[in-house]
């Protein structure tokens, strides 16, 4: 079953384009992560999906429902949870206030699990007391209580430490594993490579790459970092080989061929050290972007 799917979604502001021809699919229990800086047009799309904005052309479906079909899409979003990435919380209430009103519109059947596992802020303090962390713990919550089968997470760990990161990432990854899919908006390349399944890359509002996490890395090629016992071969004179650089007596570059074919090369001179990984996320996101790139 398809989750989420777009054809030819496009919202223009005037001569200012915030989503342009989108076209994905999404399946069920899929950590889909959607990717690219702050202003490439990645709130616009979700706020497209809800039904918060109405599309210049173009049509997209949540959960089988329509975003034209208006009564359809409030039908399908009992099903879906939403953590935005600006929380517009009222102050002065109490967070427990705030869930049990949250529970009475929606239902709350995994609140107490939530509460007692996973994510705890001080419910009787009013929210305006509440730290950025603790009011992230909040949406958290907010989020998944009533046990949505779609959620869609904006920036979700905004404010949350290192360690509640991880917890959460954890979580979600359960989550899918139970079925739930996962829309998973960011610009931190880090939590995308660590929990998603597929990414879609989008630049200006248009999807520019949608691959596995995997491919994407393996299209990067590996960097490689090699030392001689004597003077070898400047690594520039290889097929494959870019952006290399030496550091006192080893080379460093990004090799994009086959493992066996740069194990070969290497074969044919005394290599003193070797070492070769995949290239981090941050770099290939870059082969889209490029230095000053707009958004």
């Amino acid at each position: 079953m398809t989750a989420i799917e777009t054809d030819g979604l496009t919202k223009h502001y005037g001569d200012t384009v915030g989503v342009d021809d989108l076209t994905m699919s999404i399946d069920s229990g899929e950590i889909f992560g959607f990717l690219g800086p702050n202003g490439a047009g990645k709130t616009t799309t979700i706020r497209l999906l809800l039904g918060l904005l109405k599309p210049t052309r173009g049509n997209a479906a949540v959960l089988g429902a329509s975003i034209d079909d208006e009564s359809a899409l409030v039908e399908a979003k009992r099903n879906l949870g939403y953590l935005p990435d600006e929380l517009g919380f009222p102050e002065k209430v109490t967070g427990r206030a705030l869930v049990n009103h949250h529970a009475r519109l929606k239902g709350g059947d995994r609140l107490d699990e939530l509460l007692d596992e996973l994510f705890s802020p001080p419910l009787d303090r009013q929210i305006r007391t509440y730290s950025s962390g603790n009011k992230q713990m909040l949406g958290i919550i907010l989020t998944f209580m009533h046990d949505p089968s779609l959620v869609i997470l904006d920036e979700p760990t905004g404010g949350l430490d290192p360690l509640k990161q991880a917890r959460f990432h954890e979580f979600i990854r359960s989550e899918s594993g139970h079925g739930t899919t996962v829309f998973f908006s960011s610009h931190v390349l880090s939590e995308v490579r660590r929990v998603c399944d597929r990414v879609g890359i989008l630049r200006a509002g248009r999807l520019i790459e949608l691959e596995t996490i995997s491919t994407l890395l393996r299209r990067g090629g590996k960097r490689v970092l090699v030392e001689y016992d004597a003077d070898g071969p400047d690594p520039i004179e290889w097929d494959d080989v870019h952006d290399v650089e030496r550091i006192g007596d080893a080379y460093q570059f990004t090799f994009t061929g086959s493992y066996s074919r740069l194990l070969s090369q290497l074969a044919e001179h005394e290599v003193v050290e070797v070492s070769i990984e995949e290239p981090p996320l941050e770099d290939v996101f870059m082969h889209y972007y490029g230095d000053g790139a707009d958004a």
